[in-house]
């Protein structure tokens, strides 16, 4: 399994907006996604205008070719991509360890 982390920032006074807007693409379109396994997004306490958002994939060409260059990718940042203050910074992980 491929963690993706996902470094949003998005312009002061737009967190309710933001929070539903990121809420409805994941309900609406990236659960479509082929290897879409799950999802977390945290708001900073420190920065209230940054977010983490973790997508969990099957593997990594299903977050990076099969989303990001298909049809879904342009619905997702249709609905999220006005918020941004600046682009998200992204990264992919693989697990090394975990409590149990």
């Amino acid at each position: 399994m491929i963690l993706e982390i996902a470094e949003i920032r998005i312009a002061p006074g737009q967190q309710a907006a933001f929070e539903e807007a990121i809420q409805r693409a994941i309900t609406t379109v990236a659960v479509r996604a082929k290897g879409m396994r799950g999802y977390k997004v945290n708001k900073g306490i420190e920065s209230p205008e940054r977010y983490v958002l973790q997508i969990f994939w099957d593997t990594l060409e299903n977050h990076t070719v099969d989303f990001r260059q298909g049809p879904l990718f342009a619905e997702w940042r249709a609905i999220i991509g006005p918020f941004f203050a600046s682009p998200p910074v992204v990264e992919h992980f693989t697990l090394v360890t975990k409590s149990d």
